[in-house]
Parts: structure tokens; sequence; C-alpha cells
């Protein structure tokens, strides 16, 4: 069920970096600190192009769960301001500065396109090469069904748009994963107190 939730939420973030004010807004602030609406953009269409990249190379040995990908992971906790999160945005800015907002849209386009042969066709037991992040297909692509999710919410905010209709299993699945990560990080009963009992819930269960 991820890779059709992939190739959904993939055609939901395409479909976005077509709108108009992407063009207008490329330079301007986005609803995320320390990043402009162009490397917020370039950063959402990482999770479609560089799929095709990782897909298309040899496949790794051994892999690890999607929960040890994450919580293995420094980024997850480490706040904005960390090097690694530092890291992640100036590289999507350096990657915008050298396209427009319809160069980068026809190269998802085109990505996608790719991705639509390329994603039914993996073995199910098939590694994709991460070096020690490396993980299970499937569980790859519910990594990048997450960052699709999460930031196409993020850029239509930036551009004053409604937050498109996210496919439902694509939603589901990002659900169930920021949930998992919740309870790692804040324990289980926050977490059910944070959905059941608003007068004893802590101030935050963020995921990430």
């Amino acid at each position: 069920m991820i890779r059709p939730a992939f190739l959904d939420v993939a055609k939901t973030a395409a479909v976005l970096l077509r709108e108009p004010l992407l063009v207008e807004r490329w330079s301007a602030p986005s609803a995320l600190p320390d990043f402009s609406t162009g490397g917020l953009a370039r950063h959402l269409a990482n999770q479609v192009t560089h799929t095709v990249t990782f897909l298309a190379a040899a496949p790794g040995a051994s892999a690890i769960s999607v929960l040890e990908h994450f919580t293995g992971n420094a980024w997850v906790t480490s706040g904005v301001d960390s090097a690694d999160n530092v890291g992640i945005r100036r590289r999507s800015e350096q990657a915008a500065a050298s396209t427009t907002a319809t160069e980068l849209a026809d190269i998802v386009d085109a990505a996608l396109t790719d991705l639509r042969a390329m994603v039914p066709a993996q073995p199910a037991d098939r590694i994709v090469d991460l070096g020690d992040w490396s993980l299970q297909v499937d569980d790859f692509l519910l990594t990048r069904v997450v960052e699709l999710v999460v930031h196409v919410d993020d850029l239509a905010v930036s551009l004053g748009l409604p937050t498109p209709a996210m496919p439902e299993t694509a939603a589901g699945a990002t659900i169930k994963l920021l949930s998992s990560l919740a309870v790692w990080r804040h324990g289980s009963l926050n977490v059910i107190r944070a959905l059941a009992r608003q007068e004893r819930a802590p101030a935050s269960i963020a995921a990430l």
C-alpha cells in the first residue's frame, strides 16, 4: 500500500509546485524559520527527485528498521538550529539558487514519470543504500511519504494557499509513523493524555 501512497502524494507535491504563486514568492521567507519559499520548494522536490537516484543505484547489503532510522538520527531531536538541520536548509537554498520555479516543476514531473515505472518494479526485499541508515524499499518510501505530506503543508502555508487534500493512505501512514515517534520521544502516557485528556495533556507531543 505504501507504493501507491508514495506515488499519489508525490503527484500532490508536483501539482503544488506548479502553482503560479511559487514563481512570485520564490525568494520570500517561507513558513519555516531560515528557509526561503524557493528553498523549501527545492527540499520538497528532493523527496521525489532523490528517490529516482536512490532507486537507480545499486542496492545495499543490510537494513535497519524505519524507527531505528529516525530514533538514531540526531536531526530528529536536535532542533532547527543544529548542524544537521542547518545543513539540510543550506543545501536546499543552494540548489534553489541555481534554478527557477518552472524548471523545478519540470524536473519533478520528469522524475515522477520515471518513478511510476520504477516504484512498482522494486523487489520486496530490495534494500535502498543509505550507508549506515539503509532501509528496505517500502520503509524508505514511507520516509519519503512523511516528508512529502509534512512539506506539502509547509509549502502551501508559505504560499498562503489551502493545503491540498492528502491522499488518505499517505496521510494514514504519516500519522502512524509520527505517532510511534511521539511515543518514543514523550512516552505512551503523554501521547494518550494528549489525545484523550486535554486537562492533563502535556504542552507538546511533537514527533519531530
